[in-house]
């Protein structure tokens, strides 16, 4: 009797898929966002690039066969004409007042909205609205509603109490633009600070009161260094804001009275004085200074962050 002996049966071979590379998996997570950054470069960055392009060049829209390159001529125009300076600082004074103005004030605010008490719901909400107004119609309401020196509400209470009756704009044409804005700004500066309130360490403050810290001393010692952060963030970001604000000062003033800033003054150049290049110049100048001062603020934004997950 004979022994059979079979040969062993080879095993398929099993086919491995190669994990995909990790640029192609980059890539596929990317992929669904290109169609909004494609629409973002289109929408933003091409118009920025024909106005810096513009902004070397002596254009004026009324003869536009006399277009010729000027190189950087129209920028230092721009830094050396007395009545563009004039609008740089009216820029400057404008922001820091408003900002430090509404920083305060916003403070104040939040201070009293991180209390407990009935309604206090009700009041945030009313405290945000002013923020929620379309700019150039709160400049309006500012206007025609306050400022009006013969229906006014300032000058009718004035008249109540046989009080003066003042021309509002007139008299502190500044003062009057900076009013409307600090009323606009103020629930923006408070929410950002009552945000930050929110986040002390109660357990903290509960031991300062314990050890006998009067209420001073526990904001001064532990509230105002917490908040620094968010005074930062919310100077910052006001300050992009004001720098490039055009509605109340177009609306209240029109620009006289000495309160043409720097972005009014981009207006008269393109719209009125025709000027292409010299207005491209001075509003690649205001784009300059915006992108300088949302630098600082996404800083202090990523910063927060980092603090908050660490504290987490």
């Amino acid at each position: 009797m004979t022994a059979t002996t079979t040969a062993p049966v080879a095993a398929p071979p099993v086919r491995t898929t190669k994990p995909p590379s990790g640029r192609l998996r980059a890539w596929a997570t990317r992929a669904p966002l290109l169609p909004a950054l494609i629409f973002m470069i289109a929408v933003t960055q091409l118009p920025f690039v024909a106005t810096l392009v513009i902004s070397f060049f002596d254009w004026n829209s009324l003869y536009p066969d006399a277009r010729e390159f000027a190189g950087f001529a129209n920028y230092s125009e721009v830094l050396t004409d007395a009545d563009l300076r004039k609008s740089v600082f009216t820029t400057i004074l404008l922001t820091a007042a408003v900002v430090l103005a509404s920083l305060v004030v916003g403070l104040i605010l939040a201070l009293l909205l991180d209390r407990k008490f009935r309604g206090r719901g009700i009041v945030r909400t009313l405290m945000i609205a002013p923020f929620l107004v379309v700019p150039v119609a709160a400049a309006l309401l500012w206007k025609h509603v306050l400022y009006n020196p013969e229906y006014g509400l300032f000058n009718g209470l004035l008249h109540y109490v046989g009080g003066p009756q003042p021309d509002w704009i007139s008299d502190n044409p500044l003062l009057a633009i900076e009013a409307s804005l600090i009323w606009q700004w103020t629930p923006f500066m408070m929410l950002i600070l009552l945000a930050g309130l929110q986040s002390r360490d109660h357990a903290q403050i509960e031991a300062a009161k314990v050890d006998g810290a009067s209420d001073w001393q526990v904001f001064r010692y532990l509230t105002l260094p917490h908040l620094r952060r968010y005074l930062e963030l919310g100077a910052l970001l006001g300050s992009i804001y004001i720098v490039q604000n055009f509605d109340a000062v177009f609306t209240i003033t029109s620009g006289g009275l000495g309160t043409a800033n720097l972005p009014y003054t981009v207006y008269q150049s393109f719209y009125q004085a025709h000027e292409n290049g010299l207005a491209s110049a001075a509003g690649v100048l205001v784009v300059i200074g915006s992108i300088i001062i949302a630098t600082f603020a996404l800083r202090v934004v990523s910063s927060l962050f980092r603090e908050e997950v660490s504290r987490a």
